[in-house]
């Protein structure tokens, strides 16, 4: 019993030791758990932070294309076909430079295309077997070119199929197990074929659905298309391609599908680029899998009406950006803006619809009544300019549009176009209702119980949308009715981001597969990943605020009225913000951006010289020409592109100025001809009369000396 007892208290007595050792190492363990927390807290800040440098900038982007392309637009409209300012971008609007059908195989021939015996890429024979189209994916797994009597005759053969399918595609599980469903790819062939290597490749038995984007901002986006092309000829019933918003050739003049198809078909890419404008045209606007799901690239609205998106003709809008404009008859009984009809094809042939524009004051009231139809802000005194050479010619005319005192009225045309935009450039909103998305610049919000209203009406349960990068590959919302699904990864960086597709069986169940194609970002750390992310996304917003450095020493200077240099940080962010227009946290922000306080007022003369880059590779004598450059380097690319009629990429010396001059009316800014034609010569290089688009670009682009890590 003795020996019982012992027994017990030692029991106790190690207990109680144990007690005593466990007390510190429990606040151990508790320190060490909450300084973890508080380590994944900020990294999460940070992401976060990057997260939305990146967005906004990138929304910035397509909110300026959107406004340059409408500011093209009103000069279409509103000047004469004599003004040599209309005459310049009047190419991106007409469209009798599209064949007839009838005239289709004598434009895009492609049999009097040689293949050399050079060539040593993919030779293609149709109709294409399983056997080629696989080919083909290990041809540009490799780095080979297709060649140009091939591009053509694939993409002819695709148009060919893409016309007799419909508006809405419906594709049934039944007839197999699951059915995979990509989001935007923007280019980037490595996560195409991750994701074939991972899924299998397309077929009967394992269909797919790409939900548009398949071009632009890679480099790779010509090979993507081809692919998919490819499979859709081998397997009609098995591959359905919706229509994204970057699948619109005004679109590409910025983001660069243009340029890539130019680089690397130099002697047919003109022709290539043609019959893509028309297949873009062509492609489904939407996939309804058994009844039940509805796949569409941008989303909906609270007008979304499938029974009308399923009877529109969706090949009239080469562009969506492009509303459809209604013939109208001149006070002199002519028709104006005649609608053409191409081989079944329905086109809208825009002209001007001119107003007597007299001198003085009339002037002013006319173009301040124009410019907010449509949506801009341009000064008097820079369009006045532009008007000059067709204001005469108006007044022969008379009031040919007397009783155009309204916004465009709506028509049922109108009311189409809006459905297709709302499609493709729509984002959800976490609250009710429905609004138009300023952040982009087309299309609009729409809320949950938009989401509700629509599925309901249409006896859907899920509706499957991409269009936004998600740091996951994916995202629910919409009390999980709604699913982002995007399949870009690294899309803003190594690291930003994962893509993510979707396994769907008759159950109708998401099951979403995640990856990341970069070797280089499985390799690095949480942190590692998040840093290089950063830096790269300070980089960006850097040039940002670079191109505005005089609007900024403005803005800060208002809040300085007895010029002291000092400023709040208060001040400091209401500046920057009010300036660039991003919606940051700027105070976050403050100390990525170099911005040292002292008691909460900053030196802002200081910090404008801190935003360091490296030098151009050629000085301008005028440097507001150098920062309205470096502002608007996307802008000018674009006009560029448009200018260059015929892709030569290359430009006259005139053309150069009249790309200035369209550039400053667009942006209110006044630039000296003299100054032009200083730059035009410092930029000729071979001294030739001519600019090479793509070396001026390179030559003048913004590279960042150092920041801060």
């Amino acid at each position: 019993m003795g020996c019982g007892m012992g027994k017990a208290a030692a029991s106790l007595g190690k207990k109680r030791e144990r007690e005593h050792i466990s007390v510190p190492a429990m606040r151990a363990a508790l320190l060490i758990q909450r300084w973890y927390r508080q380590y994944v807290a900020r990294l999460e800040m940070r992401r976060r932070c990057t997260w939305n440098i990146f967005q906004s900038i990138e929304y910035a982007g397509e909110q300026d294309q959107i406004k340059l392309y409408n500011f093209f637009g009103y000069l279409m409209e509103h000047f004469t076909p004599a003004s040599s300012e209309r005459s310049l971008i009047s190419h991106i609007f007409r469209e009798n430079d599209v064949v007839h059908d009838t005239e289709w195989e004598r434009y895009f021939c492609y049999k009097s295309i040689e293949v050399s015996n050079g060539y040593h890429g993919p030779h293609l024979t149709f109709p294409m077997t399983f056997c080629e189209a696989s080919k083909l994916v290990e041809a540009f797994k490799h780095k080979q070119l297709l060649h140009s009597r091939y591009v053509l005759q694939l993409l002819g053969e695709a148009w060919k199929l893409l016309r007799i399918l419909p508006n809405i595609n419906h594709v049934s599980t039944c007839h197999s197990k699951e059915i995979t469903i990509c989001g935007d790819l923007h280019g980037q062939l490595e996560d195409l074929l991750l994701v074939f290597y991972k899924n299998g490749l397309p077929s009967s038995e394992k269909p797919y659905v790409f939900n548009g984007d398949f071009v632009d901002r890679g480099k790779s986006s010509m090979e993507i298309l081809l692919v998919l092309f490819a499979f859709l000829l081998v397997y009609p019933n098995g591959v359905h391609l919706n229509r994204g918003n970057h699948e619109d050739h005004i679109v590409n003049l910025r983001y660069g599908f243009t340029k890539e198809v130019l680089g690397k078909y130099r002697v047919h890419g003109k022709k290539i680029l043609k019959l893509l404008q028309k297949l873009f045209s062509w492609l489904p606007l939407a996939t309804v899998i058994d009844g039940k799901v509805l796949v569409v690239h941008g989303g909906i609205s609270d007008t979304t009406d499938l029974n009308v998106i399923a009877r529109m003709e969706r090949h009239k809008y080469v562009s969506a950006l492009r509303p459809p404009k209604s013939s109208r008859r001149s006070a002199g009984g002519n028709r104006r803006s005649p609608r053409c009809t191409e081989g079944g094809e329905e086109r809208i042939h825009h002209t001007a619809q001119r107003r007597s524009l007299h001198s003085g004051t009339a002037v002013e009231e006319e173009l301040s009544r124009r410019r907010k139809q449509a949506g801009l802000s341009q000064s008097l005194q820079e369009l006045r300019r532009l008007v000059s050479s067709s204001s005469s010619s108006d007044e022969e005319d008379g009031d040919a549009d007397d009783d155009d005192t309204d916004p465009q009225p709506r028509t049922p045309e109108r009311d189409e176009w809006k459905q297709m935009v709302d499609l493709l450039w729509s984002d959800p909103m976490p609250q009710d209702g429905c609004q138009p998305n300023q952040v982009r610049g087309g299309g609009c919000y729409w809320g949950p119980d938009v989401t509700e209203e629509v599925l309901g009406r249409h006896q859907l349960q899920l509706l499957i949308r991409s269009h936004e990068c998600k740091q996951d590959g994916y995202e629910f919302c919409h009390n999980r009715r709604v699913l982002t699904l995007f399949s870009a990864s690294n899309y803003y960086e190594v690291g930003s981001n994962r893509g993510a597709y979707i396994r769907m069986g008759p159950d109708l169940v998401p099951h979403l597969i995640q990856y990341q194609s970069s070797q280089t970002c499985r390799t690095l750390t949480l942190r590692q990943s998040i840093g290089r992310t950063e830096r790269s996304a300070l980089c960006a917003l850097r040039e940002q605020l670079f191109a505005h450095k005089s609007d900024l020493l403005g803005a800060f200077q208002h809040f300085d009225p007895n010029n002291t240099g000092v400023i709040s940080l208060k001040h400091w962010a209401s500046a920057m913000e009010g300036v660039l227009k991003l919606g940051l946290p700027w105070r976050v922000l403050r100390s990525q951006l170099g911005t040292s306080t002292q008691d909460g007022m900053l030196e802002y003369r200081e910090w404008i010289q801190e935003l360091v880059f490296s030098e151009p590779k050629h000085e301008l004598s005028n440097a507001s020409i150098l920062e309205t450059m470096y502002r608007n380097h996307s802008n000018l690319e674009t006009i560029f592109r448009i200018i260059d009629t015929d892709h030569s990429g290359s430009l006259s010396f005139e053309e150069f100025r009249q790309t200035w001059k369209l550039l400053s009316a667009h942006l209110k800014t006044e630039v000296d001809d003299e100054a032009i034609a200083d730059l035009a010569l410092s930029i000729d290089f071979n001294k030739d009369g001519s600019i090479d688009i793509n070396e001026f670009m390179e030559a003048f682009r913004l590279v960042a000396l150092a920041v801060p890590s």
